[in-house]
Formats: structure tokens, sequence, C-alpha cells
């Protein structure tokens, strides 16, 4: 598994968002990003997560910030959940979990004695000259915002 830490060179990516056009990191030189990789679209935890980065848009914008979420699901089911909670940021599509290995964030996981491979959600805040600021892994959704929020302050 690939562990990335603070001051590294963010991995490159470029996939495709909810609308099927090319997004890569390289569009946001010159802004924070805030990169959250989640496990899902309409799951509980990730529904509220993703309800926070909307309800909080403003205050990341004043902070020079743009969020980006990804996940291992496809366009239409990032449509589906954009829609339906109103999301105002970008989604992006890690089919093929390219991204999300990059970034040391798909790991076995265990829940109820069975074994998988998935996304651990985790967040990533990436400085203006694509470097990594700061790394949140195994994020609580709950608490998400506030920590998001209180890193980019610094």
């Amino acid at each position: 598994m690939i562990t990335l830490e603070e001051k590294d060179k963010a991995p490159y990516f470029e996939l495709r968002d909810t609308n099927g056009k090319k997004v890569k990191l390289s569009d946001f030189r010159g802004k924070k990003v805030v990169l959250y990789f989640y496990p899902r679209d309409n799951t509980p935890g990730c529904t509220l997560q993703a309800c926070q980065f909307r309800d909080n848009q403003e205050k990341l914008k004043k902070l020079n910030a743009v969020v980006l979420g990804i996940s291992k699901d496809n366009e239409q089911s990032h449509q589906k959940f954009t829609d339906k909670f109103n999301l105002n940021f970008t989604l992006l599509c890690d089919e093929d979990k390219t991204v999300s290995k990059a970034y040391g964030v798909y790991e076995l996981k265990s829940f109820l004695g069975k074994k998988y491979h998935g996304i651990t959600r985790s967040t990533f805040i990436i400085d203006e000259n694509g470097k990594i600021e700061k790394i949140f892994y195994k994020v609580n959704p709950k608490k998400s915002i506030e920590e998001v929020h209180e890193a980019l302050k610094k």
C-alpha cells in the first residue's frame, strides 16, 4: 500500500466528473484542493459528509479552496447523488480505483467478520502548488468539515 505524507507532491490524476468531462488535478493550480475519498454514493456517512461540504461551500471558497469528491461510483450514480442532495461541488469517478490506490486509500477492510477491499474515507488538502498540506485518514463524517475548515484557516 502507498503511504503519502504531508509535503509530498500530490499524485496526478485525470478522472471523469458527473457529466463525463475530464477533470485534472492541475486544473486547480493556484487554489487549495480539498480532495476527499468516500466509499459510496447514497450511504448514510457519505451523504452526511457530502451535505456538510455542500452547506459550507461559501466558507471554503473564501479560503481559496475547491472540493472534489472521489469514489468508485460511475457517472450515473454520481448524477443521482448530486441531484438528490443538490450537491454544489465536483464528484469524480474512480471506477478502476487507480487514483484511490495512488493515494493509498483503497485497502483491505473488514465488516461483520467479512473481509473486502474498499475505499477508506480520507481527505487530502492540497496546496496551490500541488503539494499535500494535510492528510486525514479514517475520517469521521460528522467531524470532517470542522477538521478541514480548521486546517484551511492555518
